[in-house]
């Protein structure tokens, strides 16, 4: 009698400890990916964008090989499923840092490049009635549109529109939302046909990364010469953005989605222009100006619009296709 009683609060507990290590695997993940605007903000005065991503991908397609190699994991799935990745992989990756290098380079404060592909899983959620068939929801349109708007209101209170470099720079990171949705796309739209071969993440991240790796190595050599000032602070930067973001935040991100479902991880990707403007302000002194915060309460207003048509259907949510455990992150 008195085993049976204590079923429930044993229960009980185990759901808070649950939950308690949800919370701190979200806040873990938030503060490690978010962290990959200030490392790339830290190692760009020491070389050029398209030598960055070179370094970076090389050393991390090498540290997945020598895993993958190691546990007996490194398997060939094909060459169509091969070069679907490596597509992904190149958009998802490759134009999707591009850009954000890009930006930094140009001076774009950091937090407003967040800001910006922020925007990112409500387009995917809204545009992905494009690869389902399924019919648009209205709210879904109007939520982007709001955010959308937010994004104008935070550039717009920083660019000056006499200087045609200064506009350019703040529309950079807009090719960041266009490469990664197109990516969630594709990634989409091939886990609904359910064909080809199914990748684990670990596989998947090391095809990935040597489509990025291979797609980048001319372009770095013709036109940076792969420049790169090995300062103590540049390695350091590098070691964070392999390690820090590229391995540990990706596999927390995950070991959520075993946790939690895909589309509330995808929520987190909300936070990331306030947390970046706090990390920026810290490391950099980056000013958060009114239209910054304005912009924030813009966005968050549009998410929520967007959000209302998932209310009904939790289960089947076509924004989660970039989480999908046999796709991309």
């Amino acid at each position: 009698m008195s085993e049976s009683s204590n079923l429930p609060r044993q229960t009980f507990t185990l759901k808070i400890s649950h939950d308690k290590q949800t919370w701190l695997l979200s806040i873990g993940f938030i503060l490690l990916w978010n962290s990959g605007f200030i490392g790339a903000e830290y190692a760009l005065p020491n070389t050029r964008p398209l030598t960055l991503l070179f370094w970076r991908y090389w050393l991390l397609t090498g540290l997945l090989f020598l895993y993958l190699a190691l546990c007996r994991r490194l398997i060939w799935p094909g060459v169509k499923a091969t070069l679907i990745t490596f597509l992904v992989g190149i958009l998802a990756h490759g134009v999707w840092l591009g850009c954000v290098f890009y930006s930094l380079e140009y001076g774009v404060p950091a937090g407003i490049i967040a800001l910006v592909v922020a925007l990112q899983p409500m387009a995917t959620a809204t545009l992905s009635g494009l690869v389902t068939g399924e019919r648009i929801p209205l709210m879904g349109w109007l939520g982007l549109l709001i955010g959308f708007n937010g994004v104008v209101v935070a550039v717009l209170g920083r660019t000056d529109l006499t200087d045609m470099d200064s506009a350019f720079a703040f529309f950079i990171p807009f090719g960041s939302v266009a490469a990664i949705t197109v990516a969630s796309l594709i990634q989409r739209r091939r886990e609904l046909k359910k064909t080809g071969y199914r990748l684990t993440w670990d596989v998947n991240l090391f095809f990935q990364s040597l489509g990025v790796a291979l797609i980048v190595t001319i372009p770095a050599i013709l036109f940076e010469g792969l420049t790169v000032e090995w300062t103590p602070l540049f390695i350091g930067s590098m070691l964070w953005l392999i390690v820090g973001v590229s391995l540990a935040a990706y596999a927390l991100m995950w070991l959520l989605i075993t946790r939690i479902n895909a589309t509330r991880v995808a929520s987190l990707f909300y936070f990331g222009p306030p947390v970046t403007m706090v990390m920026a302000w810290i490391t950099f002194g980056d000013e958060i100006l009114a239209t910054d915060l304005i912009a924030i309460g813009i966005i968050a207003g549009g998410v929520l619009l967007a959000q209302m048509k998932k209310l009904p259907s939790m289960g089947n949510d076509s924004s989660s296709a970039p989480f999908q455990r046999s796709g991309k992150q």
